[in-house]
């Protein structure tokens, strides 16, 4: 009878825990992994450089997942999914989040390139952002093999030329991507693409922009780090 009485206590404290992280959650994260069978989904987030976990989810005998999470603003999620094979490539991906319903659906083949993600206005944004940027991307790659390739040949004047083209293509992508995040300053995506992709761009350009941020982007968790990458940056080409 006592057995029967504790084993009773834990399953409702169980489920008084659960429905307390469901009450308090701002975010509800489903989704659907096509194939999968077994497996579990890592959620995780960046918090001083290091990734910390949000939740990971058990997956057996189903492709479906639940998620209840509460995060202070939209911010970005890594998703890592073990699928129990050791030389798996394509089991990670990135996922713009934000307070509200979210979905995701993918499949177990292709985890990152078949994912459909909807409900968050920042993930749509940050598709686009990555599509402006692939192809500055891919250009620098080029160029780099090609600056490599020079200099084992020792043909320093290729070399000093692919150098300067390489600076060009810099300022060329750094300006893209300052223009995208003025253009798309009432969102969260602004400050982030800012603060990791251009970090070290001049600093009258990312004036430029966080000038003009309203007061929800300002103190936003990206908002509130890019002015501290600023603040930091000043001081020291002050000194």
């Amino acid at each position: 009878m006592k057995q029967t009485f504790f084993g009773l206590l834990l399953l409702l404290v169980g489920v008084s825990c659960t429905n307390d992280k469901k009450n308090e959650a701002n975010l509800h994260l489903t989704g659907t992994i096509k194939g999968l069978k077994k497996g579990t989904l890592y959620i995780q987030k960046f918090s001083d450089s290091t990734l910390v976990m949000v939740d990971s989810i058990a997956i057996d005998g189903k492709s479906t997942f639940e998620s209840h999470l509460s995060i202070d603003s939209p911010e970005m999620l890594y998703l890592y999914l073990d699928k129990g094979v050791t030389n798996s490539i394509d089991n990670s991906l990135f996922v713009f989040a934000e307070p509200g319903n979210m979905t995701i659906e993918t499949t177990l083949e292709s985890f990152y390139k078949n994912v459909k993600v909807t409900g968050s206005k920042n993930h749509e944004l940050y598709l686009e952002y990555k599509k402006i940027n692939e192809p500055f991307v891919n250009l620098n790659l080029d160029l780099i093999q090609k600056e490599l390739k020079a200099s084992k040949l020792e043909q320093n004047a290729v070399v000093d030329s692919l150098v300067k083209e390489k600076d060009l293509l810099t300022k060329r992508r750094y300006l893209r991507v300052i223009n995208f995040a003025l253009n798309n300053k009432e969102h969260e995506v602004s400050p982030y693409v800012l603060l990791y992709d251009v970090y070290d761009a001049n600093l009258k350009y990312l004036d430029s922009v966080t000038n003009l941020y309203p007061e929800k982007i300002k103190t936003s968790k990206y908002g509130k780090l890019l002015k501290e990458h600023i603040d930091e940056r000043r001081k020291e080409e002050s000194n």
